[in-house]
């Protein structure tokens, strides 16, 4: 069985809803049922009795747009577990871009990011290649940075705050540093950090790292581990935006690619186009009632 919900406008809603069924029956995919989701606004709600999640997930954005959207092999219910990127998900920036327009160079830095981010680069050596380009960086420009630059997306902390009320542990894990991200992670409630961490010698970064890279694999072995400890038929909900989380992404119940590079957002089953991050909230059944601001 799938279940799929997306954010569905009322103007229109029949004909897209008509044209969206024929082509999933067409693909093998009937729709059994279809309804609004109470409580949740304008969330629809459609089942399937078969067929697959990505496929419909493409099917339904031709149809209804850039729109927000959820599709899960099963009945879809609050996550024990919550495990998300930080740069351009929890945050709006790309934290070693910022921090290099104080070194001069956020251009050089930022192009060198994008292409790791769309998978075009091997994202090691790209980390390695941007953060030794730091050099001499004064540590002190890590909190000018924090102050001046990083913030968290809309609906961000409140994503955090009402999973974690609901019972869900909430783990954040990045290919950044742990000087932002730890940060990061007492603003918004998360309660674990997984990162690297950036050198520093005498007040200035040394241009290398300290301890293991933290990637892709990282990534997906933390989800994994925390899964684990949980037990068996604890779901999970993953959220990231690039290349190097497309295999915890993947790994979820509910792999979400917020606003991401494509790579991300083919090979996601739950997709945010939208700026806040509470639509996942709503795409979970949670209503606006029982969120947490914190």
């Amino acid at each position: 069985m799938l279940i799929a919900r997306l954010i569905a406008e009322e103007e229109g809603l029949e004909t897209r809803l008509d044209s969206a069924g024929a082509a999933l029956e067409s693909a093998g995919t009937p729709i059994a049922a279809a309804g609004m989701l109470e409580f949740c606004g304008n969330v629809l709600e459609l089942t399937m009795p078969r067929g697959d999640a990505l496929e419909v997930a493409d099917i339904l954005g031709e149809h209804f747009g850039d729109c927000d959207m959820l599709v899960a092999r099963d009945e879809i219910a609050v996550p024990r577990l919550f495990v998300s990127d930080m740069d351009s998900t929890m945050i709006g920036q790309e934290c070693i871009d910022e921090l290099a327009d104080y070194a001069g160079i956020k251009d050089r830095v930022a192009d060198i990011t994008e292409r790791a981010m769309r998978g075009e680069l091997d994202f090691e050596a790209a980390l390695r290649e941007r953060v030794g380009l730091l050099e001499g960086l004064a540590e002190a420009a890590i909190e000018q940075c924090l102050d001046e630059r990083i913030r968290p997306v809309p609906g961000a902390r409140t994503l955090v705050q009402t999973l974690k009320a609901h019972g869900c542990r909430t783990v954040l894990v990045t290919g950044g540093f742990h000087h932002f991200a730890d940060p990061v992670a007492e603003q918004l409630g998360f309660e674990r950090v997984v990162g690297n961490r950036l050198a520093v010698g005498e007040g200035r970064l040394t241009g290398g790292l300290a301890g293991p890279v933290s990637d892709a694999s990282t990534k997906l072995a933390t989800l994994e581990e925390e899964r684990a400890a949980l037990g068996d038929g604890a779901r999970v909900l993953a959220s990231g935006d690039g290349a190097n989380d497309i295999p915890m992404i993947g790994a979820a119940d509910y792999g979400f690619a917020y606003r991401a590079k494509p790579k991300a957002r083919a090979a996601a089953n739950g997709r945010v186009s939208s700026e806040d991050l509470t639509v996942i909230l709503s795409l979970l059944g949670i209503g606006r009632e029982d969120w947490t601001q914190g």
